[in-house]
């Protein structure tokens, strides 16, 4: 799930970066902007970004016990 979550965001980070760059949306160019299955992939994105937030609580506990 940790990989799939870091995977996905990536993802989502470089779909990011071409919007900032380069004024382009891969997901609306591939998908339309207002296609419904565009904002399940944003949702998705955002979901896996947020599961990316536990990890840095999860790495915190265990670099302390490996001291």
């Amino acid at each position: 799930m940790n990989n799939t979550a870091l995977i996905i965001t990536i993802i989502g980070a470089v779909n990011w970066l071409l919007v900032g760059l380069f004024k382009f949306d891969l997901v609306a160019s591939i998908f339309g902007q207002a296609a419904i299955i565009s904002r399940i992939i944003y949702v998705i994105v955002g979901l896996a970004g947020l599961w990316c937030i536990t990890l840095l609580f999860r790495n915190q506990g265990t670099e302390h016990s490996k001291a």
